[in-house]
């Protein structure tokens, strides 16, 4: 570990769990690790936020994402999910961006979906997640444009579930291509504190991570 404390790396950690079977129990216990560990937010599925907003009161946000993992829900579809969890309790939407779109140059469709989240979204914070596995460097690069005209308020790396998360390279290059107005999450496969402040040196304000709660529980056991 080098300057930044494991405290300072855990207010800017999205405390995630986002597994198919995950259960009211594994929900509320993320949330009292969130809170114990001071969390930016907890990250769960849409069907539990209102779950976790009942449970936390206000004490920590509730994150949770939209159109997860694949991305190609249509869009009035994603606006509609986007409202709901607001509605439940939920502070932050991490939407999913439809990759095929991105393979065909419909960068005109991505744009409007965006924006119609960010209209679905005002007043809460929004992060659009490129997948960034599945894209070129120029595609990544175009991403990084039209998520700084969007009005979104962070570019993330990954869902996790597409083969491939978060790598240095690319926080490297969304910090050199998005604007003053957009912030990084990393996301998917961070799995050391190490890691974890390379990212945040590299760019990120975010990271979506269960693995550094991990590790401090364990480290509690010795």
């Amino acid at each position: 570990m080098g300057e930044i404390s494991k405290n300072e790396i855990m207010k800017m950690v999205d405390h995630t769990l986002l597994s198919i079977g995950a259960s009211r129990e594994e929900i509320l216990r993320v949330c009292d690790e969130g809170l114990k560990y001071n969390t930016a937010s907890v990250c769960i599925p849409p069907s539990y936020v209102k779950t976790a907003a009942d449970y936390l009161q206000g004490r920590l946000p509730v994150c949770t994402v939209i159109g997860f993992p694949n991305g190609y829900n249509i869009t009035r579809i994603k606006a509609a999910e986007a409202a709901a969890a607001i509605e439940d309790g939920a502070e932050e939407i991490d939407m999913v961006i439809n990759n095929g779109w991105v393979k065909n140059r419909q960068f005109k469709d991505i744009e409007k979906e965006i924006d119609e989240l960010r209209k679905a979204t005002e007043g809460k914070i929004l992060k659009v997640i490129v997948e960034t596995c599945l894209l070129t460097e120029e595609e990544k690069i175009k991403m990084c444009e039209i998520v700084t005209d969007s009005g979104a308020d962070f570019i993330k790396t990954s869902t996790g579930f597409a083969g491939g998360g978060a790598t240095f390279e690319d926080v490297q290059l969304f910090a050199k291509h998005v604007g003053p107005n957009v912030m990084i999450k990393a996301a998917g496969g961070i799995s050391s504190f190490n890691d974890a402040e390379r990212f945040i040196e590299l760019g990120a304000k975010r990271l979506g991570t269960s693995r550094l709660v991990k590790i401090l529980k364990l480290a509690e056991e010795f």
